[in-house]
């Protein structure tokens, strides 16, 4: 492959990566809604720690550093909550 071919392939995964997180972000929302319904708190310790356990596992799974991943995945968890407190 060339450097353009490549360089199109990062495209590719790269727009793959915003959708992911569009999904994610949508079933967060989902999830935000049922909690309001049932009255339950935005914050679920347990359920965070298993995500960011989960993450580093993904990220050993395939050779990546945990850190890096567990970064996102906290960046990601924390503008899920963000975003569930203002829409409360």
């Amino acid at each position: 492959m060339n450097l353009a071919e490549l360089r199109e392939e990062i495209e590719t995964i790269d727009r793959e990566i915003v959708e992911k997180i569009a999904q994610r972000t949508y079933v967060a929302d989902t999830i935000a809604q049922v909690k309001s319904e049932k009255g339950l708190p935005t914050t679920d310790e347990q359920q965070e720690q298993a995500v960011m356990d989960r993450a580093g596992d993904n990220a050993e799974q395939f050779d990546v550093d945990a850190n890096l991943v567990k970064a996102v995945f906290r960046l990601l968890i924390e503008l899920n909550k963000v975003e569930q407190r203002e829409s409360r």
